[in-house]
C-alpha cells in the first residue's frame, strides 16, 4: 500500500477531494479560516467520510514546516480507484495524446509543480519525467501546481531517451527547447501532435535527450538575459503551440 503523504494549499487539497475523495484520509483547517471553494468540495456526498479537524495556525505550521499552507493540510493516500498512468497507457489511449511535456531532470519540486500548472492551463495530456535525478511530486510541488498535480497525469519513465523514441513512434513530433538553438520557437510548426522537451535547471537538455528530438528550438531573448526559468520556458512554448493551433498558423 502506498505511503500516506501530507498535501497543503487550498487548490491542491480541493483538487484531491474532488478527484480522489477516497484517498483523502483527513483534513486539518485553520480555525476561523475556511475557503469557500474548499468548503464546497468538502460538502460533496463523496467527501462525507473525510474527517475534518479545525486547529490553530501553529498546529498546521508544525505539521508542514512551512508558512505557505494557506490554512489547510490533508493526509492523502492514493486510492485503488486512482490508477497510476504509465507511458504505455498514455500512448495507447483513445483519443491519442496531442500535447505532452517532457522534463529532462528538473530537480526543483517547485519548478515541477509550476510546469504542471502551465501544462494543465495549455490543455496538455501529461507531463513525463525520468525516474532518476528528477524532483518527486512532493507537497511543495503540489502546492506550486495549484491543483494541476491532482488533475494532470505525471508519467515516470526509467529511460528518458527510450521513452522519447516511443513517443515519436506514436506519432508525436518531439521538439526540444534549448537556449543555444539557432532555430526560433516561432519558426517551428507546433500544430500537430507534439511533445515539448525542456531541460533541467543546471544542464539543460542532456546529449541523449537532444539526439532524440526531431528539432531543437530556442526562445528569442533580448538584453543580458541568457535563459529563462524552466517553468517560464514551458509556458512560452506551450502557449505558442496553443496560439498556432487556435489560429492555424
Amino acid at each position: 500500500m502506498a505511503k500516506a503523504e501530507l498535501v497543503f494549499g487550498v487548490h491542491a487539497v480541493r483538487a484531491l477531494v474532488e478527484r480522489d475523495p477516497a484517498g483523502v484520509l483527513e483534513v486539518w483547517l485553520q480555525a476561523r479560516r475556511e475557503p469557500p471553494a474548499l468548503r464546497r468540495a468538502l460538502s460533496l456526498p463523496a467527501a462525507a467520510g473525510i474527517a475534518v479537524h479545525r486547529v490553530a495556525r501553529e498546529t498546521i505550521e508544525r505539521m508542514v514546516g512551512s508558512g505557505a499552507h494557506q490554512g489547510v493540510v490533508a493526509r492523502y493516500r492514493r486510492s485503488a480507484a486512482e490508477a497510476i498512468v504509465t507511458l504505455d497507457r498514455l500512448l495507447d489511449r483513445t483519443p491519442p495524446p496531442s500535447l505532452v511535456v517532457v522534463l529532462d531532470t528538473v530537480q526543483d519540486p517547485r519548478n515541477l509543480g509550476a510546469c504542471m500548472r502551465c501544462a494543465t492551463g495549455a490543455g496538455a495530456d501529461a507531463v513525463v519525467i525520468p525516474k532518476r535525478r528528477s524532483a518527486p511530486l512532493t507537497a511543495a510541488a503540489r502546492k506550486a501546481a495549484s491543483g494541476a498535480a491532482e488533475r494532470l497525469p505525471l508519467v515516470t519513465v526509467t529511460n528518458l531517451a527510450s521513452a522519447l523514441e516511443r513517443i515519436a513512434a506514436a506519432g508525436l513530433s518531439v521538439i526540444g527547447a534549448a537556449a543555444d538553438a539557432e532555430r526560433s520557437l516561432y519558426d517551428a510548426d507546433l500544430r500537430g501532435p507534439l511533445a515539448i522537451v525542456l531541460g533541467g535547471e543546471e544542464r539543460g537538455l542532456r546529449r541523449l535527450t537532444r539526439e532524440r528530438c526531431r528539432q531543437i528550438v530556442s526562445i528569442p531573448l533580448h538584453g543580458p538575459v541568457e535563459s529563462l526559468n524552466v517553468s517560464v520556458a514551458a509556458a512560452v512554448c506551450l502557449f505558442e503551440a496553443v496560439r498556432q493551433r487556435s489560429t492555424g498558423c
